[in-house]
């Protein structure tokens, strides 16, 4: 059963819900940082951003989910692609894994499939989805013997890229084969990062896998940012990873910061972003900030 839709709620009704502190990162005001962008008159073709990190439970997906249906709502054509076996970007946007006769997998693998085949609507404006499941695991054993098996990717979404401004990948939390071709057929990587010490850890493993895909692979590969979440006001702890974060890629971090809260979960339950389940939530307008930077970079 779907929770109470929270839009007669205040902000005060979960304590993480309230904007996350100046960092001293300069003197600009939000505005200026990241203004309201300007309406489009034509569309395409997609800039394509892989949202990744090889660990997990960092708000990748919920990252993916929300800053597509911010960009949707500032009028961007904006296509999600599930891509871990594991199907959770379908199942925070409402659809069923287990019962699609089509994914991904079946652009990936089979010849003669039709967009629309795999193409789902997912109820948001200017937002549609590719959706995945646990036929995606196959994949990676099927691609290790295929020639040119890191474009497998590039060459199943080249067909959408006319039709959106912008398509975020959600990658699987490993850098197997299939985060290389996430990597490989990307303009941008944007990375979620908890504001946990062990989430620094992995970074700069993450970041040689980066160096290395844009050596080989896609020399025109580049770092689009750094997305601190999962920021606990409340914590020295997590004030004190954020500004190693900021010390260690500068200008890279996103201004926008993801608190922790409770309505997370709750839009996943809801199977909708949380753009549009908690509307006026200090974690929407989070969202909104960082889809103002993402179209300003």
């Amino acid at each position: 059963m779907n929770p109470t839709r929270p839009e007669a709620q205040g902000r005060l009704d979960d304590p993480s819900d309230e904007p996350a502190p100046d960092h001293g990162r300069g003197t600009q005001t939000t505005s200026a940082r990241a203004p309201e962008p300007a309406p489009l008159s034509v569309h395409g073709p997609a800039r394509v951003i892989a949202v990744a990190n090889q660990k997990g439970g960092v708000g990748k997906t919920t990252s993916t989910i929300n800053l597509g249906a911010a960009l949707a709502e500032y009028g961007r054509k904006v296509l999600l692609v599930d891509f871990d076996p594991q199907g959770a970007l379908s199942v925070g946007l409402g659809v069923q894994p287990h019962q699609l006769e089509s994914t991904v997998y079946n652009l990936l693998m089979e010849r003669g499939v039709e967009a629309d085949e795999v193409l789902q609507d997912t109820g948001v404006e200017n937002l549609d989805l590719l959706p995945s499941n646990i036929d995606l695991s196959a994949a990676e054993v099927q691609l290790v013997t295929e020639v040119g098996r890191e474009q497998a990717l590039g060459r199943a979404l080249k067909r959408f890229l006319p039709d959106y401004d912008v398509v975020l990948i959600d990658c699987q939390p490993s850098l197997g084969l299939l985060t290389i071709n996430a990597l490989a057929c990307a303009d941008e990587v944007l990375i979620p990062l908890a504001c946990e010490f062990f989430s620094l850890r992995g970074v700069a493993l993450l970041m040689d896998t980066i160096d290395k895909v844009t050596e080989r692979l896609n020399p025109d590969l580049s770092l689009l940012g750094v997305l601190p979440t999962m920021f606990d006001t409340r914590t020295l702890h997590t004030r004190e990873v954020h500004d190693r974060v900021v010390e260690a890629f500068g200008d890279k971090v996103f201004d926008a910061v993801i608190n922790r809260t409770i309505k997370f979960p709750e839009t996943t339950v809801a199977g909708e972003p949380i753009t549009t389940w908690a509307p006026t939530s200090y974690a929407a307008e989070a969202y909104r900030m960082l889809a103002r930077e993402v179209i300003a970079r």
